[in-house]
């Protein structure tokens, strides 16, 4: 098994300079170490211009990787709209989807997300993936629980729900530990 994250976007470039990379934040470091100590390879790129995401861009990032039937990939905001999407496109088999708090383009969104996140959702992603988690907090943005409302349609499954975690960066969830997740990774 190996894992893959892909991690969301900042609002802009201004927030992205500030603050420490967006790959290195919130629960990701931790559950990449969680997982290096049990010898799983996991990949946890920077995506280019994450402030202003584009997909081709992104999707050359990510296809470096190794991608297979034993492959859990893990998306954490607009991170989890690319997985979809690519998925969607590419019909790749892989072993678990992981969307946290995902986020596809919809009205409400900006425009600086439509290049990553406007696509289609192709329902047969269900046919391809062993398992697919959702895992939202009712505390998070009006687009984020939209988000959740189409893809939990689309691939007809039923979220994770908790009610405290925002938008699961460390400062809402008040920790840079998400067990829950590492959990679902592992089972």
């Amino acid at each position: 098994m190996n894992c893959i994250i892909v991690h969301g976007s900042n609002d802009c470039k201004e927030e992205a300079k500030e603050l420490p990379l967006e790959n290195e934040r919130h629960w990701m470091p931790w559950i990449k170490k969680e997982l290096e100590k049990r010898r799983i390879k996991v990949s946890n790129e920077l995506y280019p211009k994450d402030w202003l995401p584009d997909y081709k861009e992104w999707k050359n990032v990510f296809e470096k990787n190794k991608i297979n039937e034993e492959t859990v990939l893990i998306g954490h905001s607009s991170g989890g709209g690319f997985l979809v999407r690519w998925l969607s496109e590419t019909q790749k088999k892989v072993k678990k989807l992981i969307l946290v708090a995902p986020a596809i383009f919809h009205s409400g969104w900006g425009k600086s997300l439509e290049g990553l996140l406007k696509f289609d959702i192709n329902p047969n992603i269900k046919n391809n993936v062993r398992e697919i988690i959702l895992f939202v907090s009712l505390d998070d943005e009006k687009n984020i629980l939209k988000s959740v409302e189409i893809f939990s349609k689309a691939l007809d499954i039923k979220p994770i729900i908790f009610d405290n975690y925002g938008h699961f960066t460390e400062s809402e969830m008040r920790t840079k530990e998400f067990p829950e997740l590492l959990a679902k990774i592992l089972s």
